[in-house]
């Protein structure tokens, strides 16, 4: 004999209402997900464009870049933390596509991530181990990496921070 048959009438409808509702509810939960776009920082995932495309809009651009390429092709990538909006309009502004991007942190191979109280310092190790810039790194740790890189790619030719005029 089930569980439900033992309670008086008014609370098994009541039972039976939750059950629907809940199965309702993670119904279409699952369908609100299936419009997210997962981004690794620093990484770069391909979409597909819908026929007839002529504008590309991203709600926060310090989240997320895209750049269009023939073919009906969208680069995306994240560019920091967090998450943003990407929409899709054709020429009369009507919306081809709705996608909700959501930028996490790469789960890269080889990386070592240092926490010394609340510094940290992110370290690429293939197999030696050598500095990484990365979003949420201590300041000057973050800046001494970045400003090296600066002044090698100057020196290699043309760029910001040195090299011939």
């Amino acid at each position: 004999m089930s569980i439900w048959r033992r309670l008086p009438r008014p609370f098994r409808y009541l039972g039976y209402a939750v059950t629907i509702v809940c199965m309702l509810g993670f119904a279409f939960a699952n369908v609100a997900r299936a419009d997210n776009m997962t981004i690794q920082l620093d990484q770069a995932q391909l979409l597909r464009l819908p026929d007839g495309v002529s504008t590309i809009v991203i709600g926060n651009p310090l989240i997320a870049d895209a750049s269009l390429q023939p073919g009906g092709l969208l680069v995306i990538t994240g560019k920091g933390y967090g998450s943003t909006n990407l929409l899709a309009l054709d020429r009369s502004g009507r919306v081809l596509l709705d996608k909700q991007l959501v930028v996490n942190k790469a789960r890269a191979n080889g990386v070592v991530i240092v926490q010394k109280g609340m510094d940290t310092e992110t370290y690429s190790c293939n197999p030696d181990c050598a500095p990484r810039a990365t979003l949420g790194d201590t300041p000057n740790f973050f800046n001494a990496v970045t400003g090296q890189g600066a002044t090698r790619a100057g020196q290699a030719g043309g760029s910001p921070g040195g090299g011939p005029r």
